[in-house]
């Protein structure tokens, strides 16, 4: 394998590999195969950006082939089954050989590890990937370890009236769901049966999993492997809405967790299998231990991984792409951690139609660089979800110390409105 150094660009300036490229020109570069869902910023502002610094020939693969096309006027993208890998294998045999196979999508980690074995190329152990995303599995595989928690598995036809192992408090939630949706804190058993009944009426045919609910400080942690070797990337700690939801409404950034901490969080990821590529583990610290919530083989989204990148001053986006296509990780990535970030979430608080709301902004404060996007347009109707959906908009900032970066966050919301109408 060939080892490469990693290479530094300034804070404020782009991020290498944001020139434009004319995508109908015959193919130059290496190919490499994206296989993603709907668009998302981590696609479309992290990895294509540095797929073309790479000088990489990118065609997606996607079962939503008109959001892909809208947003990037002339990318090469060919409808596909993306959860069925055999699906895939045959759009990918096709075509032009692939160099490497990747997804950044929470749902496809296990399809892309097969579909790259396949075609002999560097993959995550689809077990691991699987394990991640089977919330049932993971708990399964963790349960002989310091992260072994109380949980149980609920079938889509199984009665939740004959359960009796239901370990209250606890969490429900979807075995395979995401950002939230659907994850709510239970009290005893008739709200259990509640919450149960309104889920099924949005999920008919989804396994769900109650968890063993865990007090404590929520806290995330970046990592990123080729397999032999795991960096520790930083982390955040996350301040959530009050219970019995789970909404994330702001993260602020953690060069080093505590190192015991650490220690744990990467022993259940080694007991998962998890070394390969990008990965954001969710977890809670109570009395000093350290257990799992859950497991994304993946860059943490949100902008989150937007704003890792400027943080630890290396282009992480392209690190990421160059293990995918067999590249050792250096041993010293030469990672910043003298600057302090936050992000914050201003949450719809009811159901209506947005009004006024704030645009985009990027901004100068002092030494703090701040930049506001908005996620959901002026004139747009939804209901009041209890998940990451009611994300009006995304403000990150950072800057050389944690009271000038809160300071700017708190003055520049302070400053802003955003009005819904039943």
């Amino acid at each position: 394998m060939q080892t490469t150094q990693t290479r530094q660009f300034p804070p404020d300036g782009p991020a290498p590999g944001t020139e434009p490229r004319d995508h109908h020109a015959p193919p130059t570069g290496r190919q490499l195969y994206l296989l993603a869902l709907n668009p998302t910023d981590s696609v479309s502002e992290g990895f294509l950006p540095a797929a073309r610094g790479l000088g990489l020939d990118v065609t997606v693969l996607t079962d939503q082939p008109g959001a892909h096309r809208d947003r990037h006027p002339g990318l090469d993208v060919v409808e596909c089954d993306v959860r069925d890998h055999h699906a895939v294998i045959s759009a990918v045999a096709a075509r032009r050989a692939p160099d490497a196979v990747f997804s950044n999508s929470d749902h496809l980690q296990a399809a892309t590890a097969l579909v790259a074995d396949w075609f002999g190329l560097p993959a995550k152990d689809w077990r691991a990937a699987l394990r991640a995303k089977d919330k049932a599995q993971m708990r399964r595989a963790l349960a002989g370890t310091g992260h072994a928690i109380r949980s149980v598995e609920l079938a889509a036809g199984q009665d939740p009236a004959r359960l009796t192992a239901v370990p209250y408090p606890c969490v429900l939630k979807p075995r395979e769901g995401v950002a939230s949706e659907d994850v709510v804190h239970i009290a005893d058993e008739t709200e259990f049966l509640r919450r149960w009944a309104e889920i099924r009426t949005r999920r008919p045919g989804a396994a769900l999993v109650a968890e063993e609910y865990l007090p404590g400080e929520l806290g995330t942690l970046e990592t990123l492997g080729d397999g032999s070797r795991l960096h520790v990337l930083g982390g955040f700690r996350t301040e959530l809405s009050p219970l019995p939801y789970f909404i994330e409404e702001r993260l602020t950034y953690v060069p080093a967790h505590p190192a015991p901490v650490v220690d744990q969080v990467l022993d259940a990821l080694a007991a998962l299998g998890v070394g390969f590529g990008i990965c954001h583990t969710e977890f809670v610290v109570h009395d000093g231990r350290a257990r799992i919530v859950e497991v994304n083989y993946r860059a943490i989204g949100d902008q989150c991984d937007l704003l890792l990148e400027r943080l630890i001053g290396i282009p992480l986006f392209e690190q990421v792409l160059r293990v995918h296509l067999g590249e050792e990780l250096p041993a010293d990535l030469g990672l910043r951690t003298d600057r302090a970030a936050r992000l914050d979430y201003p949450l719809a608080d009811r159901a209506g139609t947005l009004t006024t709301a704030p645009g985009p902004a990027d901004l100068t404060v002092g030494d703090v660089t701040l930049t506001y996007r908005p996620t959901r347009p002026v004139g747009e109707t939804h209901p009041l979800y209890g998940t990451n959906r009611d994300f009006l908009g995304i403000v990150r900032a950072f800057g050389p110390d944690q009271p000038s970066v809160d300071l700017a966050v708190e003055d520049f919301l302070a400053r802003q409105s955003w009005e819904i109408t039943p």
